[in-house]
């Protein structure tokens, strides 16, 4: 069991402890060992063979034994013991935004409300209204809370997905009896959000690789077991559909079931013009199949040149791929730093060294730190001299340092009158500056805009993050003017953040192409509070790649001499707009 897992489970224990009614220490007992474990250097097996967990502030003797029983083993009776005290549905109203544990007892408790329809029949009866911490605001909220819920039922983020479905193609790729095997659908496709894993293989016995997927280790139940396709909910609880293909039909079926639908009804309609007909089981031009060893076959026999599954989602890929104009997709090894990195300076675990290596060990030359800045009480956002505390700690690193350079940055907050967090004097010490809105998420369209594209016009802005605010599955987008915010960033020549975080992947995709066209550039982001987030970047890469961005597009594929640059001059120009328009106030 892997940290990040052991992380998870300790903050759920914490959780659980607390829709158990235990004492209040006892929750943050794991919460605080949670963060230990996610802030501790190296391997966390070899911690524990090394006898070190101990070592790490706020992790016990029990806890310890806690920790090494789950790594060590795969499983903690302890956390077994309590998930069978508390009800499953008790447990899944804590996906109600804004619903905590504390809140979640207090409904249990005097109202007797167990499920998520029990609360949305609550709420539907004012019964919220009365009691002790709600009121008819907080009633509102948790209605719209179960709505959100329903509306997302059965929907997985991709990072939760690809882990599952990529063990699952490993285990099947090792059997002798596959020829070939490639996961499908959505989850090929990089979408972010997923309702299920489509896997296809091909062999020639089938009967024996379905008696072998229905009996691997993450199989929680079997819905369906048939000759050709099989389907099973894994130990997540997301639905698996396996399809078993002869080696002959695997590309046409490969292709088929990735879709998507729009995509592969539009290769049908190129096919029928071109004399032929294409559907899952090939391509034929009459009675006569059209052997294709793989995909870019399939699509050389089109005159098509080859579409990247991220592409096929029916927005001009098959126009731009007959006419050999489809774009060098960005990847993930041309990505040479990163910024929207937080350390432990605010609401970051780990320290700015730790960072560091991390990063030279994935192959940057490059970082950009911001903290939080001075209104994210939330995130101990830095007030001014705790600002230039970190740059100078980053100016004496950046002397050590040879062949990697530190940017000093900040987050700075979007306020609502779309003013920003420090004023123009300690913006002007920074490298870069990224700007984002963390509050006021329900102003109106027209106030949204209107404000962030205020924060754009600010000569010291450099990058606008997560520029919706979205939390995939927990929180809208804010109601805000996508194509206004990118016109007016491409006026001011402001970058657009790809915030890679899972949760966020913000922007959307469906907006790279407009952005891109508008010579707007993008930043792929993790939001990084540790070590192990600075790895996110790939699902950015994932994003950028669906909206039709190049390494062209893409501000950190820079070598760092050449952002330096870049930085410098967005500095200069900065540093002249406010010249220009202080001398401008002074006539006046």
């Amino acid at each position: 069991m892997d940290k990040k897992e052991v992380v998870a489970i300790l903050d759920e224990i914490g959780t659980l402890l607390e829709l158990k009614g235990e004492n209040p220490f006892k929750s943050r007992a794991y919460y605080a060992g949670a963060r230990a474990v996610e802030s501790l250097g190296g391997d966390l097996l070899t911690a524990i063979r090394e006898n070190r967990l101990r070592d790490s502030k706020g992790i016990g003797e029990g806890l310890a034994q806690k920790i090494s029983e789950l790594v060590l083993t795969g499983q903690l009776s302890y956390y077994e013991d309590l998930k069978r005290q508390i009800p499953e549905s008790l447990r899944d109203m804590l996906r109600i935004p804004g619903l905590g544990p504390k809140k979640i007892k207090v409904l249990h408790q005097e109202l007797g409300i167990s499920t998520i329809g029990e609360l949305e029949y609550a709420c539907n009866e004012n019964r919220l209204i009365e009691l002790p911490g709600f009121g008819k605001k907080s009633q509102e909220k948790v209605l719209q809370g179960t709505g959100f819920i329903r509306k997302y039922q059965n929907q997985f983020l991709y990072s939760i997905a690809i882990t599952e479905a990529e063990s699952i193609v490993s285990q099947l790729s090792g059997i002798p009896r596959v020829i070939r095997a490639s996961l499908a659908g959505s989850i090929r496709r990089k979408k972010e959000i997923v309702k299920d894993i489509d896997m296809v293989v091909s062999t020639r016995e089938s009967a024996a690789v379905m008696d072998l997927f229905t009996s691997l280790p993450l199989v929680e139940s079997i819905i369906a077991k048939g000759d050709t396709k099989s389907s099973i909910i894994t130990s997540a609880g997301i639905q698996a559909d396996l399809r078993t293909v002869s080696d002959k039909e695997f590309p046409f079926a490969l292709h088929h079931f990735t879709g998507s639908k729009e995509h592969n009804i539009a290769m049908r309609g190129r096919a029928i013009r071109l004399g032929m007909k294409m559907n899952e089981y090939g391509l034929f031009k009459g009675e006569r199949l059209i052997n294709c060893a793989d995909e870019e076959e399939i699509f050389k026999n089109l005159h098509l040149d080859y579409i990247p599954p991220e592409l096929r989602e029916a927005r001009g890929e098959i126009e731009a791929a007959e006419k050999h104009q489809l774009p060098r997709l960005v990847e993930e090894k041309d990505i040479r730093g990163t910024f929207h990195v937080h350390t432990t300076h605010s609401d970051g675990t780990c320290g700015l060294d730790e960072l560091i290596k991390e990063a030279r060990t994935m192959g940057y030359s490059y970082l950009g730190i911001s903290e939080h800045s001075q209104s994210a009480h939330y995130a101990r956002g830095l007030k001014p001299d705790q600002l230039a505390e970190l740059f100078r700690e980053i100016d004496a690193r950046n002397r050590q340092l040879k062949g990697f350079y530190v940017f000093k940055g900040t987050e700075s907050d979007i306020r609502a009158d779309g003013s920003l967090d420090y004023d123009e004097r300690i913006l002007e010490t920074c490298d870069f500056v990224l700007a984002s809105v963390h509050s006021h998420f329900n102003q109106s369209q027209a106030e949204m805009t209107e404000r962030i594209i205020k924060a754009i016009r600010n000569p010291f802005v450099t990058m606008l993050g997560h520029p919706t605010g979205r939390l995939l599955l927990s929180r809208e987008p804010s109601a805000v003017d996508m194509v206004k915010v990118i016109d007016a960033a491409a006026e001011e020549g402001v970058v657009i953040e790809i915030n890679a975080h899972p949760q966020r992947l913000d922007l959307d995709w469906r907006l790279g192409q407009y952005a891109k066209g508008k010579g707007v550039m993008l930043s792929i982001n993790p939001d990084a509070h540790n070590r192990e987030g600075l790895r996110d970047v790939v699902f950015g890469v994932q994003v950028a790649r669906k909206g039709w961005l190049g390494p062209e597009n893409v501000l950190n594929t820079m070598k760092l001499d050449e952002l330096k640059q870049f930085l410098d001059h967005w500095k200069k120009r900065a540093r002249g707009k406010l010249a220009s328009a202080t001398s401008s106030r002074g006539k006046k």
